[in-house]
């Protein structure tokens, strides 16, 4: 008979999800940064791309508190909202509605990482590993903080510019 799935199975396998999404993450936030019109979006996706570094370390950090080693795992989610980022970069270039979109696309991928995130938290709480929580927690701090940062561009310029034309 097979072994019973625990939370250490589920919580191992969800730390591979979002190993496997911070990696195209990383891939992704560069090609983001050079479609951006506006500076203040090129200097917030780059900024992204250095924090996202970090998060890959932590992750790595926590698959060893594990004693497992770092590896994801195929994502189709994240591999589709990065997609559909890049059908916005292609409809969308070279017009005003650029960067609204470009943003709408990094909040959905923030969005999923502060799910996936807020989960492992939760379960390493649950699971006692004192030194995972600490690292996920503030990994869930800096997403939710790009995610606001975010939000306050698209409400500074990029959403009115997209509607003026």
């Amino acid at each position: 008979m097979a072994k019973e799935k625990t939370l250490d199975d589920l919580f191992h396998d969800t730390l591979k999800d979002i190993y496997y999404a911070e990696r195209k993450i990383l891939k992704a936030l560069p090609k983001m940064a050079r479609a951006a019109s506006s500076a203040e979006l090129k200097a917030a996706f780059e900024k992204h791309k250095d924090e996202t570094e970090g998060h890959v370390e932590r992750l790595q950090q926590v698959f060893e508190i594990l004693g497992k080693r770092a590896q994801g795992k195929t994502c189709p989610a994240i591999d589709g909202i990065i997609e559909e980022g890049e059908e916005i970069t292609e409809e969308f270039k070279g017009t005003p509605a650029l960067d609204a979109g470009l943003i709408s696309a990094a909040q959905a991928v923030e969005h999923y990482e502060i799910t996936r995130y807020g989960t492992l938290k939760r379960w390493a709480e649950v699971l006692g590993m004192k030194d995972a929580v600490k690292l996920l927690d503030k990994t869930l701090d800096e997403e939710s903080a790009t995610d606001e940062a975010l939000t306050g561009l698209a409400d500074a310029s990029a959403n009115e510019m997209a509607k003026a034309a």
